[in-house]
């Protein structure tokens, strides 16, 4: 494979535009722009959390290989026409979702973000998988999207809430529960 960005900065952007992989030119504030960077935002809380204590291999596994979906979900925003997700990816993450959630006690109270460095981390995670979900469904009524694309970001989010309450139970922690003051 040859080198993809031999140069980092081309002075393109300089004018408030950016390049979408099929050649067009948007504003950096098109809506499109606004979801890559959130799901590229995801990929990156993504990547810090697997800088923390992840005990378990399957666990480290999955969440890189999310990344690397992350990055086909970005460019399937960035080229009109490609499909990067597809529904057995979907299928893929409720099954990862469902082995996780097997180890936990039914869920009876709200969880608060936090627990430990890593459950805190994944929950930042997740909130910024929901943001870009968010992006996504706006940028689903100017434009058709792919709907496993849309499927997988919701899945993303379950998948991180459950994994963070995982977390959060290693090493004898436990989990944040909400408490109202009523």
């Amino acid at each position: 494979m040859g080198h993809r960005l031999s140069k980092i900065y081309t002075r393109t952007g300089d004018a408030g535009t950016t390049g979408l992989a099929d050649g067009n030119r948007v504003s950096k504030f098109d809506i499109r722009i606004e979801t890559i960077g959130a799901m590229d935002e995801t990929n990156s809380a993504i990547g810090f959390l697997l800088s923390q204590e992840i005990p378990d291999a399957t666990l480290r596994d999955t969440l890189t290989r999310i990344q690397n979906e992350l990055f086909d979900a970005g460019s399937e925003l960035s080229l009109p026409g490609y499909q990067g997700i597809e529904d057995n990816q979907v299928e893929q993450l409720e099954n990862d979702l469902d082995r996780i959630n097997a180890q936990l006690p039914p869920l009876k109270e709200f969880v608060l973000p936090g627990g430990n460095a890593s459950a805190a981390s994944c929950h930042l995670a997740r909130t910024a998988a929901r943001r870009a979900e968010r992006r996504l469904w706006e940028l689903a009524d100017d434009i058709p999207l792919n709907e496993a694309l849309l499927r997988y970001m919701n899945r993303l989010s379950d998948y991180l809430f459950v994994a963070a309450r995982w977390l959060a139970r290693q090493n004898g922690g436990t989990e944040k529960l909400w408490r109202s003051p009523r």
